[in-house]
């Protein structure tokens, strides 16, 4: 796949990439001589646009994490859109492109959406997704509106309004910057200040109105910042970019830690990471965009994530799955063993593995293929024709431990839950392999130290296991002294 190529794809996936700000626009030497000049930080449009792009990275990605927390990631876009208007009208103020003006106008008409918002949940029967999608596009639209009309004045056409709606990174001037670095350090200063009365209005507004905490005015406040952070963003990413920064670093990081401190650093720490992925791209790239970049590099970042994360990626998942199911078989088949060797009332020799195979139902290959994860796993002995296995001293007390896990269980189940004692072996198979040593104590306590189950069997204890396990030991020492006699 050519270069060439590849630019025309992302054209036609991203309409809008087309009318992006590019940081850099040079074509004449190699992307290696592009990518050392990038960090080599000379160009000053490179500076502003990399600085501007952390700076709104950061800011989007601690907002970012209230918003996804408090299941408002919908109010991100919407409230995006709902500020061209806003936008419009400061251009209107002076007729030019002025920052503060702009600001001032976007977050005005921010704050009215918002209102707009809770005025229709109070005050209809809709709920907060109709709310919303009606001031996205209510909103949108006057913008909209208003925009061809300023393209109708004169001059119009070149005021550079357009921009706006894809964003600007690469034309990111020294105002646009000293403006982010404002709004980033007021919502630094006002989440550090003000945390934990966020904290608990996000997780639970209830007992926040219980201690007298004013859930309302930090609602309000909450959305006042995350105008402030949507404004300043919009030079770099555009209205239609902005609300994939607030949304795609935070719910990265709800993947990779369940503890909102670490949510919110991680969510910051992403949004940094794409901001400067995307300007790195930009520069390197032949006329590529920096602001869809930046969006291209926090999904990028999101499916490492999804895919590889440690806890709630999908591959360590099916991982942790493969592992619990091995040891669930290994577990089982343990405490086939036992029950065979219980039946022969001698511990300690050798068990047939057609006697295994039959009790397990599986064929001889089968069973000799479960008894080979046993053996990687110290837990048997096998001998060298593969007809008899041994216990080793660590099998035998796992084959206690799962055993004496069911026939505990049940009899909880037959004294406790008034269980019919026909009734109890199908949970108490579910439940054997998932009892933590805790618990098993526990049981035992509550249950008297029994020694037998509702069926008359003997419950495996300390002693049970120890003896057990020297007769194990024992038949392995025995086994190591005759086998090489039989080789």
């Amino acid at each position: 796949m050519n270069k060439r190529f590849l630019f025309t794809l992302i054209v036609l996936l991203l309409p809008v990439a087309a009318h992006a700000a590019r940081i850099s626009e040079i074509t004449e030497t190699s992307i290696t001589d592009r990518a050392l000049k990038f960090f080599t930080f000379a160009d000053p449009s490179l500076r502003y646009a990399l600085l501007g792009s952390v700076l709104l990275g950061a800011c989007c990605g601690l907002m970012g994490a209230f918003l996804v927390v408090r299941k408002l990631s919908l109010m991100g876009d919407a409230l995006s859109h709902a500020v061209l208007p806003g936008v419009a009208l400061g251009f209107l103020w002076d007729m030019s492109k002025n920052p503060l003006a702009i600001f001032i106008g976007a977050v005005v008409v921010g704050l009215l959406g918002t209102l707009v918002v809770q005025a229709l949940r109070n005050t209809t029967r809709h709920k907060e997704d109709a709310a919303l999608g009606f001031v996205l596009a209510s909103f949108f639209a006057v913008g909209i509106c208003l925009f061809t009309m300023l393209q109708n004045l004169p001059g119009g056409d070149k005021s550079g309004l357009d921009k706006f709606m894809f964003g600007q990174a690469a034309a990111l001037g020294r105002s646009d910057v000293i403006l982010l670095a404002v709004v980033t350090v007021i919502v630094l200063g006002a989440i550090g200040w003000f945390y934990k009365e966020y904290l608990v209005t996000s997780f639970d507004p209830g007992f926040a109105r219980a201690v007298g905490i004013k859930v309302r005015w930090f609602d309000h406040s909450l959305m006042l910042l995350l105008a402030f952070a949507i404004v300043s963003a919009l030079q770099a990413v555009g209205i239609v970019l902005v609300s994939a920064m607030l949304v795609i670093p935070a719910a990265t990081a709800t993947l990779l830690s369940d503890r909102f401190p670490r949510v919110l650093i991680l969510s910051a720490v992403f949004g940094v990471l794409s901001a400067g992925l995307g300007a790195f791209s930009s520069y390197v790239g032949r006329n590529l965009p920096t602001g869809p970049f930046m969006v291209l590099s926090a999904a990028a970042v999101f499916a490492i994530a999804f895919f590889f994360g440690p806890r709630h990626g999908l591959i360590s998942r099916w991982r942790r799955q493969r592992s619990r199911t091995s040891r669930i078989q290994r577990e089982n088949t343990l405490k086939a063993l036992y029950h065979i060797q219980e039946t022969s009332e001698i511990i300690g020799e050798h068990i047939p593995v057609r006697d295994l195979a039959e009790r397990r139902r599986l064929s001889l290959d089968e069973a000799l293929a479960e008894l080979h994860s046993l053996e990687k796993n110290d837990l048997v002995t096998v001998n060298p024709d593969r007809s008899v296995v041994t216990f080793t001293p660590q099998g035998w007390e796992r084959a206690c431990q799962i055993v004496r896990n069911h026939r505990l269980w049940e009899l909880y189940l037959t004294r406790s839950a008034n269980y019919a004692a026909d009734h109890v072996h199908d949970d108490a198979e579910a439940v054997e392999h998932l009892l933590s040593e805790a618990t098993v104590i526990q049981l035992e306590k509550e249950l008297h130290y029994a020694r037998t189950d509702p069926h008359g069997k003997l419950i495996p204890g300390i002693e049970d296991m120890r003896r057990g396990a020297a007769g194990a030991s024992t038949s392995s020492t025995r086994n190591a002294a005759i086998l090489p006699n039989h080789s």
